[in-house]
């Protein structure tokens, strides 16, 4: 096994200390931290297994956004250990992916550490995701199947990525049929969730939710889970994937996701503010050991 130092990056952008750590039980099951959180879980020898309850949940998306095996198009906002284009290259063969990334010394990392399958088509641009994306080659317009946002520094997802403006910028490069799915962490009262919500909805046509119950009641800090479209999402067989996924999760939408959002703010560039910070306590148990 690497040395500690080895498993270890600081990164440029942000100073927060990334880490890779594997299961002292299971042999390549890996968990990587970023400043002291836990941000992606990898099982090497088995791409297709997704251990974070909220990776799952966007991960049922990918499966249900076109016919079981056929190939996508798909844009990751965030890379992380790369989990989810291990997922799509492993259940997708052949699939095009685009990973945008911040921190080119966490990339180097994952990469090092964790090696993509091969035969895996996954690009990796550097920079901000806000800006990358505007930039992305016209050749993706209308052509994107999935765009996964999952942009943290740290434990928050910075203001910028989080209002009308950037969620516009999505929108074009979606397919018929094509989805966003956003991974939003919020607290008690679940105030920044519901204004995430309301945004998206500002957006695009229609728009879903997936979380614990526990969690959709706003006592306690997790993630929420949300699924928008410009078509009708093809989600008949979510809820029976959610309620028998090890953390099981509801699905909203319709009326009861606007009792969700019940007046919640529409958030702009002019407006938005970082997720909330959540306990230190919350990542106390470490996930893989």
């Amino acid at each position: 096994m690497a040395s500690v130092p080895d498993l270890e990056r600081r990164l440029a952008v942000s100073g927060h200390l990334a880490r890779l750590e594997e299961s002292r039980s299971v042999p390549g099951s890996w968990t990587l931290y970023v400043d002291g959180t836990p941000q992606s879980h990898v099982e090497l020898d088995k791409p297709e297994w997704l251990g974070f309850e909220y990776v799952r949940r966007i991960g049922h998306a990918v499966d249900l956004v076109r016919p079981q095996h056929e190939p996508i198009t798909a844009v990751h906002l965030g890379g992380g250990a790369l989990t989810l284009p291990r997922y799509v290259a492993a259940t997708r063969p052949g699939s095009r992916q685009q990973v945008v990334e911040l921190e080119s010394e966490l990339v180097d990392l994952v990469r090092e550490h964790l090696p993509l399958p091969r035969g895996a088509q996954v690009r990796v641009r550097h920079g901000d995701a806000r800006e990358v994306l505007a930039k992305l080659p016209s050749g993706l317009d209308g052509v994107v199947d999935v765009v996964v946002v999952d942009i943290f520094s740290g434990a928050r997802t910075p203001a910028h990525v989080t209002s009308t403006e950037f969620y516009s910028l999505m929108a074009p490069r979606l397919a018929p049929g094509g989805i966003v799915a956003v991974n939003v962490a919020d607290g008690a009262g679940l105030a920044f969730a519901r204004s995430q919500a309301a945004t998206l909805a500002h957006v695009y046509r229609h728009v879903a939710i997936a979380a614990d119950p526990t969690m959709l009641k706003g006592r306690r800090f997790g993630n929420v889970v949300m699924y928008a479209s410009h078509d009708e999402l093809p989600f008949a067989g979510l809820p029976r994937r959610l309620a028998s996924d090890p953390a099981p999760a509801k699905l909203v939408d319709g009326d009861e996701l606007r009792r969700f959002i019940a007046g919640a703010p529409v958030v702009t560039d002019a407006t938005a503010i970082p997720s909330p910070p959540p306990a230190r306590a919350v990542f106390l148990a470490k996930p893989g050991a």
